[in-house]
């Protein structure tokens, strides 16, 4: 289901997650280094997660089910009125002419169990940018990081805000640590256990209804400046 799976030893382990570490650094595009720099350094944090969704109506369904955030199964999105959660979605995707199917398979996590729960996670991120309300630049995806490092304590998540913030302008980094940073603390402590939310249940729904109900606060408007913002994918 998530690819083919390596089992690694442990100084095996060690040596993809620096190398992949190191590699994201030097280009944090390279979403393959990202994802193995997850998995290598994160199966305790998997674990812990695995062990919510299983106290969680809502995530146990999710874990029995193991919906899939590809093409095929929510393509039905684009169809949807305007203003409910499934076509903001849509919106979001097409006008950056994104794929869900662009997610590298999950390839170091020991079980199936773990494996369906990084994938999930990997997956889910392009609808907490839409619930957040976060732009897909660097420092949008950074202030990502940060509600994903608070809600599933994911140690690639914090390397992800130190490499994403070296790689910003001063003007960049002074908006990042007045105004998406603080913000982020907030919003991350702030809503439901996100990872344990069925989403394809909830697409007909109104996006602001949806949004009260998870007690999301959206990103407030930064103060109008002159940045150049460097584009990554989501």
């Amino acid at each position: 289901m998530q690819g083919a799976r390596v089992s690694l030893k442990g100084w095996q382990q060690a040596a993809v997650a620096v190398g992949s570490a190191l590699g994201a650094l030097m280009d944090p595009r390279r979403a393959d280094l990202i994802a193995a720099l997850g998995e290598t350094t994160g199966k305790p944090a998997f674990q812990r997660v695995l062990e919510r969704m299983k106290n969680s109506p809502e995530g146990r369904e999710v874990l029995l089910d193991r919906p899939r955030v590809i093409s095929k199964n929510v393509s039905h999105a684009w169809d949807l009125p305007d203003g409910t959660f499934g076509a903001a979605y849509a919106k979001f995707m097409g006008s950056r002419n994104f794929s869900p199917d662009d997610r590298p398979p999950v390839r170091f996590m020991e079980t199936e169990e773990l494996a369906y729960v990084a994938t999930r996670a990997r997956e889910v991120h392009d609808f907490w940018h839409v619930l957040f309300g976060l732009p897909t630049n660097l420092i949008g995806e950074s202030a990502l990081k940060v509600i994903e490092f608070e809600q599933m304590l994911l140690p690639m998540c914090l390397l992800s805000v130190v490499g994403g913030s070296a790689r910003f302008s001063e003007n960049q980094r002074a908006l990042f640590f007045q105004h998406y940073f603080p913000w982020a603390l907030k919003a991350g402590f702030q809503c439901t256990n996100l990872i344990c939310v069925y989403y394809e249940k909830h697409f007909g729904e109104d996006l602001e209804l949806v949004r009260k109900k998870w007690g999301i606060i959206t990103c407030p408007d930064a103060k109008r400046r002159s940045l150049q913002i460097v584009p990554v994918p989501s």
